[in-house]
């Protein structure tokens, strides 16, 4: 009995060596290219995540210590700020106006960032140009608002986000799940004569626009919830058996910072299965922080990633990790 015992817990020991060769990263080619760090909506105020809803206010829960930050997300003077803090990419919230325009906006209505009411998209270009999205801005709950004044004007269309100089790409987030949104921006980028494959833009969010974009420029990075969390579901077992799964392909795989154990063949094995299917990589932050699902916070946090990872990075506060990883 303990001789049979004894063969069963070698074989194991066996298969569980010959898994951790066949996903060895050490073995592995070493990826081409560099990490690429994504500004997630430019800089902007950071505020405290916790408890924090999809269409909650965050305005209002500004961090202290932000009361002179007179950038505001999704601004041009965010994009070149975050562009001179060391982002490779930019991370951009759009929303059409009801007179056929389309803006950068993160909220669905107005109501908590400036002095106006109502939804983004009901209102006309000039009406939203007209407000002041610095107005909500508060760090002690209500009590001052430091920023009102601040931000009048600075609604940008997507043409003037385009044309800012930053010669870097762009992360466009699709709030709406409607399909005409994709066309929208589509139609204004090839207007403005910008090639995404080209300059490496992406699309991401709501799941049909996203559909639509990648059938309207096939080849583009798209990525949609639904598609990430079965592409990360499934390599997170497949992996390890040396199989990429059929739903990486054209895909992208989302590694939380503080699970890059859990994944196969992390980094270079990684990167050059899903390099394969043609998949992206995008690692996020620490999922068993309060900051879950975002991007990072802190530059200590980069020495916690593979010196040889060259996938991108989602990045909250731009202004303290750039300007870490240069040092």
């Amino acid at each position: 009995m303990m001789r049979k015992l004894l063969w069963g817990l070698g074989g194991l020991w066996m298969l569980i060596l010959v898994i951790l060769l066949l996903n060895s990263s050490r073995w592995a080619p070493p990826p081409s290219g560099k990490m690429q760090m994504i500004a997630h909506r430019g800089v902007h105020h950071i505020y405290d995540p916790t408890g924090v809803g999809r269409d909650d206010c965050t305005a209002i829960r500004m961090l202290p210590g932000q009361e002179d930050l007179e950038i505001f997300e999704n601004t041009i003077h965010s994009i070149r700020a975050a562009v001179s803090a060391g982002a490779d990419m930019v991370e951009v919230d759009v929303a059409p106006t009801s007179d056929g325009h389309m803006v950068l906006f993160h909220d669905w209505t107005v109501d908590c960032r400036t002095e106006g009411k109502g939804e983004t998209r009901s209102l006309t270009l000039a009406q939203l140009q007209a407000l002041d999205i610095g107005h909500g801005y508060s760090a002690d709950g209500g009590a001052t608002f430091p920023l009102r004044g601040k931000g009048v004007g600075k609604i940008p269309t997507v043409e003037q986000a385009i044309a800012s100089e930053t010669f870097k790409p762009f992360l466009f987030n699709f709030k709406n799940n409607d399909p005409a949104e994709a066309d929208q921006l589509f139609a204004i980028l090839r207007k403005a004569g910008r090639d995404p494959l080209a300059e490496g833009d992406g699309f991401y969010g709501a799941e049909v626009p996203v559909q639509r974009m990648r059938e309207l420029m096939p080849g583009v990075w798209t990525w949609s919830k639904s598609g990430v969390k079965a592409c990360t579901r499934d390599y997170a077992w497949m992996g390890w058996l040396g199989i990429t799964p059929e739903s990486c392909r054209d895909g992208t795989l989302v590694v939380p910072l503080d699970y890059q154990w859990l994944i196969a063949g992390w980094p270079n094995r990684t990167q050059a299965r899903m390099d394969a299917v043609g998949a992206h990589i995008l690692l996020i932050g620490p999922m068993n922080d309060r900051e879950s699902t975002r991007g990072l916070t802190r530059g200590e946090q980069l020495t916690d990633i593979p010196a040889s990872f060259a996938g991108h990075v989602m990045v909250e506060d731009i202004r303290k990790v750039g300007p870490a990883l240069v040092r």
